[in-house]
């Protein structure tokens, strides 16, 4: 929509309006307050928003439209050829402040304890409109609150009933867990059965919020928002790269809160992004450099450390050495790491940690489609991915795809997981039989006549110990049909890092594990519950040497380590990520380093010095950033894994709160209900088949480890299969393409 100063050709489907003596060319079908904004012209709101559907609550908006006997809501007036419209007259500031003193009547008088003081929406509008003085003297009604889970806070006294946040949970989060109750004077908002809110994005309810009735759990009563510093950065738990700022005190993130780009995140943020900033304060954060001397640990300087992990790399060059990366490590550490890995002789280094099927030699790769434009396909095939979980804003904006576009979504899941859409066609199958599924004569011809059709792979095809066979039938199906293939990244940076050429011209993360090398360097990883196959990580680093540059020196690390350099987090450093469209994007550091923990450049750069390695001549960030240049690397393929034949496929998921090492640190997101305990979840069929039921402890077992877990019987499981999250220490053991399942 456009709003500019009249022309003499008004273009086709465009309306003349006059605001405020002002005149406009503006798009039929638009709203009064729609071409206010874009000329620039202020009108008061609460209810509306720009993107949520239009409700016309708060009627804050009123305006004197020439030749109407009545006020009108200017966010729900639709503009006509002519139409005058008088935003600050005598008679429209009436409406106004008639509804402005209407809204107070019941709001109380807490402005001074309130958390959302200094950035309320009520408070800024009633300075303006509102009368120093109420002239009703009845008493104010109260609201008994309701706890809605570990991340908003509630005190729903202040709310006026806007209804942003119920149109936020049923349009855009689409779990309609928000809803007005009652009538009249007695009209609540919350939730119908009193449990906390689940949907993901929950934090977005914060957001739009008007008042001070929605707010910030983890932040409530931190600070003032005049104390605080923003800074620009990035998500890095997902490949999406959502756009938001961090907001500061005294070199502490108290908070976490969108920056609007309506090519990646809209102005909306998942609640993994909103709240992992605590997990930034763990109280196993490395902080000052460790070296494992006589089988302890002691505390070292910054020299003795280095000087320590260069003596390591230096007796163990060449293929003796391996370089372990963590996929949401930024560019610029990514490219220092594949210099030092050439400067030390090596072609042993990946972050494809994810990854069990080496053998296509596969790539993250940009999306067919850009993000943006997904929600104009009319035919969205999402093949093996709880994309609720795995994508949170992907997920929503596949839910505007079908409201807004129409679009049929087919699924073909191991597991039928919730999505907050309706499904056009599903085929549950277990994860082996993803190729057959995609050659189904009926799923090829629902799409065949799209005219925007999109194939989305996610992280249950990309990480199966078969994914290369799933790959090819993926890039088949999108060949027939003419599908945009969109390969989910398994990492927040894995484009970029393969851009940097962090991949191996020699062995892959499956082959330096399984051929343990004689040292490693380990960047940015829990060597614990970051690798597919845990086990055998585990089993190769306890053998070896390691070098490990960790933001935490959590148990695992420092198990199988040697030396331990503490690196910042990205919310703690400048940096750049590449997201799944390809887009570069800048993060600005925000929290102090804590301790003695350094950038990951800076340390990089000080090894390098340290033994004289080339590319690491320069003296800053600018410098570095000056010297990076695209890595094309010929990635070796490895021969495919034999998959046992014998017991139940496992579909395995990664828990959405326990994705990487700070979000698992994060309490609230640890409290949240989408959470779950470790478990294995199968059907009523083969549970009965083994002897299994809901609640009972089983043996869960593999050729590299067992584990015992509570069983789940649920209807949603493919046959044959067994659903299990990983990121737990319960299901570390379980990395493999088949388990088996006893009684315990």
């Amino acid at each position: 929509m456009s709003a500019q100063p009249v022309t003499p050709n008004v273009p086709p489907d465009h309306v003349t309006v006059e605001i405020d003596g002002q005149s406009l060319v503006v798009p039929k079908g638009s709203m009064i307050i729609q071409a206010a904004d874009k000329a620039g012209i202020p009108i008061p709101r609460f209810c509306y928003h720009e993107k949520l559907p239009i409700a016309a609550n708060c009627r804050m908006c009123l305006v004197d439209v020439e030749k109407s006997p009545k006020p009108a809501p200017a966010c729900a007036t639709p503009v006509m050829d002519g139409m005058k419209v008088a935003t600050r007259s005598e008679k429209a500031l009436k409406f106004q402040r008639s509804v402005m003193e209407f809204l107070l009547i019941n709001h109380p008088l807490d402005c001074p304890v309130c958390d959302q003081g200094g950035e309320c929406e009520l408070q800024d509008v009633s300075l303006g409109y509102g009368r120093s003085v109420s002239r009703f003297n009845e008493r104010k009604r109260v609201v008994v609150d309701e706890d809605m889970g570990p991340l908003v806070a509630t005190e729903m006294t202040r709310c006026i009933q806007c209804t942003r946040c119920v149109r936020f949970t049923a349009d855009v989060a689409g779990t309609y867990e928000l809803g007005g109750m009652y009538r009249g004077e007695n009209l609540q908002i919350g939730t119908y059965d009193g449990k906390p809110l689940t949907t993901e994005l929950s934090g977005n309810v914060v957001d739009v919020c008007p008042v001070g009735a929605l707010t910030n759990k983890v932040f409530q009563f931190r600070a003032r928002p005049w104390e605080l510093t923003a800074r620009e950065s990035l998500g890095y738990h997902d490949a999406m790269g959502s756009n938001l700022f961090l907001h500061v005190r005294r070199g502490e993130v108290l908070r976490t809160v969108p920056r609007d780009n309506e090519l990646v995140n809209e102005c909306w943020l998942s609640d993994r992004d909103r709240y992992s900033h605590q997990g930034l304060y763990s109280e196993d954060r490395a902080v000052k450099p460790l070296r494992k001397v006589n089988g302890e640990w002691k505390e070292v300087s910054w020299a003795e450390g280095l000087a320590a992990a260069a003596d390591i790399l230096k007796a163990n060059q060449g293929d003796a050495l391996g370089v372990l990366v963590h996929p949401s490590t930024s560019n610029e550490e990514g490219a220092l790491l594949a210099r030092l890995a050439s400067g030390l002789g090596t072609t042993n280094i990946d972050h494809r940690i994810n990854n069990r099927d080496f053998s296509d030699a596969a790539t993250a790769e940009v999306f067919g489609l850009p993000l943006a434009e997904i929600e104009g396909a009319d035919q969205i095939v999402v093949l093996g991915s709880n994309i609720r979980h795995e994508l949170p804003l992907l997920h929503a904006r596949l839910r505007k795809a079908q409201t807004s576009n129409g679009a049929k979504i087919h699924v073909v899941n191991p597991v039928d997981f919730d999505f907050a859409f309706s499904i056009a066609s599903k085929q549950i199958v277990a994860p082996s039989t993803f190729a057959g599924a995609l050659e189904n004569a009926d799923l090829r011809s629902a799409v065949q006549g799209g005219r925007n059709t999109v194939l989305i792979v996610g992280g249950i095809a990309e990480n199966h110990p078969q994914a290369a066979a799933i790959r090819a039938a993926a890039r088949d199906f999108a060949a027939a049909t003419g599908a945009r293939l969109c390969r989910i990244p398994q990492g927040a940076n894995a484009i970029g890092l393969t851009r940097a050429g962090v991949l191996p011209a020699g062995k892959d993360v499956a082959g330096m594990l399984a051929q343990p090398r004689q040292a490693y360097v380990v960047y940015g990883l829990e060597p614990g519950l970051d690798f597919a196959d845990a086990p055998a990580a585990r089993k190769a680093l306890a053998g070896a040497q390691v070098v490990a540059f960790s933001q935490f020196a959590c148990a695992s690390t420092r198990d199988v380590a040697d030396v331990i350099l503490p690196i910042g987090a990205l919310p703690e450093i400048d940096a750049t990520l590449t997201n799944l469209d390809g887009r570069s994007q800048s993060a600005r550091a925000g929290g102090k380093l804590p301790g003695e923990a350094r950038e990951g450049w800076r340390v990089l750069r000080a090894l390098g010095g340290e033994m004289a390695l080339a590319g690491f001549e320069f003296i800053d960030l600018a410098g570095l950033r000056a010297s990076l240049a695209p890595v094309s690397v010929t990635v070796a393929a490895s021969s495919a894994a034999s998959v046992a034949s014998e017991g139940l496929e496992v579909a395995s998921t990664a828990a959405i709160y326990r994705t990487d090492a700070v979000v698992r640190r994060a309490p609230a997101l640890q409290s949240h209900p989408l959470n779950t305990a470790p478990r294995i979840v199968l059907n009523a069929t083969d549970a009965a088949r083994l002897q299994l039921q809901e609640g009972q402890m089983a043996k869960v077992g593999t050729e590299a480890g067992r584990a015992t877990l509570p069983v789940v019987v649920d209807a949603r499981v493919a046959a044959g299969s067994v659903w299990i999250e990983s990121g737990h220490g319960a299901t570390a053991p379980l990395g493999a393409a088949r388990v088996t399942v006893v009684a315990a």
